[in-house]
Order: C-alpha cells, then structure tokens, then sequence
C-alpha cells in the first residue's frame, strides 16, 4: 500500500480495494485525487482477473465531497470540471463490467454520496450517512446525484434533503432501498468482504449481465426492456458458464465459473 497516494488499490484475487487516501481532508477531492481516482478505476476495470470492487475509505469517514479549499487552474469552469473530471470516473463505476460496492463509513457528503451511489451495492456502518449540503454553499447537487435521489426517494423526498440539507442515516438509506446492509459500527469493511465473497460464488456473466440490464431497462417500455433482456439472456445462454452451471446442477456440486 503506497500511503503517499490519495488513492490506493490493493489486489488480491478476484477482488479488488479501492481507497480514497486524504484522511485529514475527510477524503475531499482536489484534482490530484481525481485524476489519481480515473487511474485507478480504468486499472480495475482492465483487470482480466477482478470480479468484484470494494471502494472505501481511509480515516474518518467515506468522503466530504470536494474539497472547497482548493484553487482551480485559471479559465476552468465548474462545468468543465464535473464533465472532464468528476463524469469519467462515475460512468467508469456505473458502466464497469464488474461489481461495485460501495463501503462507506462516516460521511458521504455532496458527490462523495454520488460516488457511493453509482456503485452497485452499498453497505453502510450503522453510524455512516448521506449529507446533502449544497444549499448552505448556494449550489445544487452535482455528479447524477439529483437522478439518483430522484430515483430511490420520489422528487418530493429527494427535493426536502436537498434543500434543507438533511442528512439520511444508515438506517433510512436501508429501509428506502439505498443501502443493502447496515453494519455493526466498524464492521461495514468486514461486511462488504462478506458480500464479495457471496458475489464470487455467483456466475461472472450473469452478474455482469444482470448490471447491465438493469442499467438498460431503466427508462425503456415494458416491450423495450423485454427485447433487451432477450438480446442479453442469448449471449449468456451460449456461454460456457451456463452449459457448466446446468452440468454442475445435474451433478448436485458447485460449479466452477469461468467467466467466458
């Protein structure tokens, strides 16, 4: 682990760890660790052998949002900036191949809570939250966050948090649907491992398949996501994976996955 970067990976197998490394700025972006990030996720994403992605982060909590200390270079726009910086590496999680968890402890705050919520999978500790407060610095929500609260909360909901800068805790991001486990406090790392491992045993492209899917059908017709589920289950039902995952079936033994 090189604790000289804000951003570390650690490999092991079939999954991989993806850490946001400025602790003492709550894991706030500035630029080298955007840039740092992008690397980061591209590496992942290009590694033949990762499955599943666990991103975290170190210190205190998952990440404040950007880091409002920083000087930007001249002549670059706010604009700009969440397009060039910020969207790659949100698309790169949300459009990935592989499966994304988000692990969050403490904080995620302002696009830290759109970077947790572009991943597939989140587990929270019992004391972490989500915390909007865009509207005390006089900005709006940034990086796809206002969809995806939209989306999980109704707009009235997603509206009141926004505005009023509320924070959404462990347990409302659960019982709403954000979150798929809540943690015994300091034990979300350990659960997110667990969940990995539960994902390893699964299929790897009818995993990558099934996020996909998902991701397609979300604004099409009820006759639209029919034909794309269709074009999908083709491609899995001619892999080797499936003719095993019946054989191993038949056999009463677990199967041995592929990924091809």
């Amino acid at each position: 682990m090189n604790e000289s970067s804000t951003v570390v990976v650690d490999i092991n197998e079939k999954v991989a760890r993806l850490t946001l490394n400025r602790p003492d700025a709550l894991n706030a972006f500035n630029r080298q660790q955007r840039r740092q990030l992008l690397n980061a996720v591209n590496r992942i994403n290009d590694y033949p052998d990762v499955r599943v992605v666990i991103l975290a982060g170190n210190g205190r909590g998952f990440c404040a949002g950007a880091d409002l200390s920083e000087t930007h270079p001249s002549g670059q726009t706010v604009e700009q900036r969440i397009n060039e910086e910020y969207k790659p590496v949100l698309l790169g999680i949300a459009e990935s191949t592989k499966t994304w968890i988000a692990c969050v402890h403490g904080a995620a705050a302002g696009i830290g809570s759109s970077l947790a919520l572009c991943c597939d999978l989140l587990v929270m500790d019992e004391k972490a939250f989500l915390f909007q407060a865009f509207s005390a610095v006089g900005l709006i929500p940034d990086g796809g966050l206002s969809l995806q609260l939209q989306r999980q909360l109704g707009k009235k909901r997603a509206f009141e948090i926004i505005a009023l800068g509320q924070k959404l805790t462990a347990e409302e991001c659960h019982r709403c649907g954000i979150a798929n486990r809540v943690a015994v406090n300091g034990e979300a790392l350990e659960q997110a491992e667990a969940l990995a491992a539960e994902l390893l045993k699964r299929a790897p492209l009818s995993l990558q398949y099934t996020k996909e899917v998902l991701r397609l059908v979300e604004q099409q017709s009820l006759s639209q996501a029919i034909s794309t589920e269709a074009k999908l289950q083709k491609l899995a039902n001619q892999s080797e994976d499936h003719r095993e995952g019946k054989r191993a079936f038949l056999e009463k033994r677990p199967p041995q996955w592929k990924g091809r």
